[in-house]
């Protein structure tokens, strides 16, 4: 039996995943001996016992990817030889998927099926960082005058700190560490310890592949001991973070201390606007996903519907009908679409969300509530009647909890779009293109579906706008965000002093 198709009691006997952590070529226990245990949210049993770093760990792997990068190979092998070993990683998550998807449901209670679908999609995203190794490049300047040229290098910037969050755990990391090591950049990776498993095993493929000693340090712990460290240490040269926007802004304040370059991918509050002239059935089918897909937990979910007025009454009722057919359960389990929230802290926001929700006036439409079954698992929730003043139109649930505005023309619906702080994505619906367009250019976003929602790829860059993020992930140019730009002012000839008269 493979493991696409084990059981929920044959995932659930097996013993705990036993975790290290990666420092400088090696697997080590934690400087004094700490662990820290996972259990699986969908199932309230231990699925992972890890090794937890603390201060001297971090330390001692920031050191490690210091000297890997100023004394080591990696930064000045050939972009092809660089390639080759992230190619020979993508083939090694490709070769363990179903190992790697299974880890990923046990400890973040997603659906067996979407963890593989997420597992094979980060693959890909190491394959397209190999090639970009071989084409990153600066630039040259020949029209200085006959004694000078001007050349651009584009250099690695040199250690950079990957703090990675529980909702993607494997697709995120593999949309920071690859760009980083193509650019030849040595790291220090701090998955959410709530869900370290799958980062764990992908330090176990790298030195597989062939990655040299301490270019890559996998740190397993608490972000206010550990994230600290990688946030504030001055031998760290750029932060790369994805995660809420409210510790975002802390790791922004702290990086500050030592001036260090950072990326941030934060919160969304993204909203999928529906005209009437839309796909209806197309159109409901993305409102639907868009919320539900990964429980909620995703910062592009399309937690905020804005419906045209003409359609706002009909169009809620089918959303409705259709959420009830979303079927939440056992992630382990076959055909089930929705799994368990994360964490312990995360039920508690979204129930609170809602409940503030009902008392500020808005309804309940569907749900709401959490499920009358083990493991920790919310009902599909529609709320209705929401005005942009209410909480829950501008806040970040990070649930399966939708909220469904209305608008009567364009212009109130582009403003309903960029009436919140974020500025992460959205998207809108209709048969008419230049409305689709109209709207795109003007909403505040750093991506705009237009008639579908949440697909994307390598070559596309993914960022926001505003309270939402700094700097972009992905695209051809995702690897000179892990770079410093040098410039080489060369004078030919003999060189005129100035002060003495020729």
């Amino acid at each position: 039996m493979s493991n696409t198709e084990l059981s929920p009691a044959d995932a659930l006997t097996r013993p705990p995943f036993q975790g290290k952590l990666l420092i400088d070529g090696a697997w080590v226990d934690a400087a004094d001996g700490s662990t820290l245990e996972r259990k699986s949210p969908a199932h309230d049993k231990v699925v992972a016992v890890y090794a937890q770093a603390g201060v001297a760990d971090a330390e001692r792997a920031i050191a490690a990817a210091r000297r890997a990068f100023d004394r080591g190979p990696w930064p000045h092998m050939k972009g092809a030889e660089r390639a080759r070993i992230l190619r020979a990683v993508a083939e090694g998550i490709l070769a363990r998927k179903h190992e790697l998807a299974l880890m990923e449901t046990l400890e973040n209670g997603k659906p067996l099926a979407q963890s593989l679908a997420e597992i094979e999609g980060a693959a890909d995203l190491w394959h397209y960082a190999a090639t970009l190794a071989r084409n990153l490049h600066g630039d040259s300047y020949n029209t200085l005058g006959e004694k000078t040229l001007g050349v651009l290098l584009r250099e690695p910037i040199g250690v950079v700190s990957v703090i990675t969050p529980w909702n993607f755990p494997f697709l995120i990391v593999s949309q920071k560490l690859p760009f980083a090591l193509a650019a030849g950049c040595t790291a220090v990776v701090k998955p959410a310890e709530v869900t370290s498993g799958t980062t764990v095993m992908l330090g176990e493929i790298l030195l597989a592949a062939g990655i040299p000693h301490g270019v890559v340090n996998i740190l397993v712990g608490r972000g206010s001991v550990v994230g600290d460290v990688l946030v504030t240490h001055p031998d760290v040269d750029m932060l790369s973070f994805t995660g809420s926007t409210g510790v975002g802004k802390q790791a922004v304040a702290k990086s500050a201390q030592t001036l260090k370059k950072v990326s941030m991918e934060l919160g969304g509050k993204n909203p999928q606007i529906i005209f009437p002239d839309c796909d209806w059935d197309a159109a409901l089918d993305a409102a639907v996903f868009g919320i539900y897909f990964n429980a909620g937990q995703c910062c592009n979910s399309g937690s905020r519907l804005l419906v045209h007025e003409a359609i706002a009454e009909k169009f809620a009722a089918a959303l409705v009908e259709r959420s009830k057919l979303v079927k939440v359960g056992d992630p382990l389990v076959s055909g089930v679409q929705v799994g368990a929230i994360t964490t312990d802290k995360q039920l508690e926001t979204i129930l609170s969300h809602v409940d503030g929700a009902r008392r500020a006036g808005a309804t309940v439409a569907l749900g709401g509530l959490r499920m009358d079954a083990p493991g920790m698992y919310v009902e599909p929730t529609v709320v209705t009647g929401v005005t942009r003043d209410m909480a829950i139109a501008g806040e970040e649930v990070f649930g399966p909890v939708l909220a469904v505005l209305t608008f009567k023309d364009l212009d109130e619906a582009v403003e309903l779009a960029n009436s919140t702080l974020y500025g992460l994505s959205a998207a809108v619906w209709s048969r008419d293109f230049s409305t689709c367009l109209g709207a795109a250019r003007r909403i505040k976003a750093g991506t705009v579906w237009i008639n579908t929602f949440l697909e994307g790829h390598a070559e596309l860059p993914f960022g926001g706008y505003r309270e939402s993020g700094i700097g972009r992930e992905l695209g051809r140019f995702a690897t000179e965000d892990y770079t410093e730009t040098k410039t080489l002012h060369m004078h030919l000839g003999e060189r005129t002093d100035w002060y003495l008269p020729r």
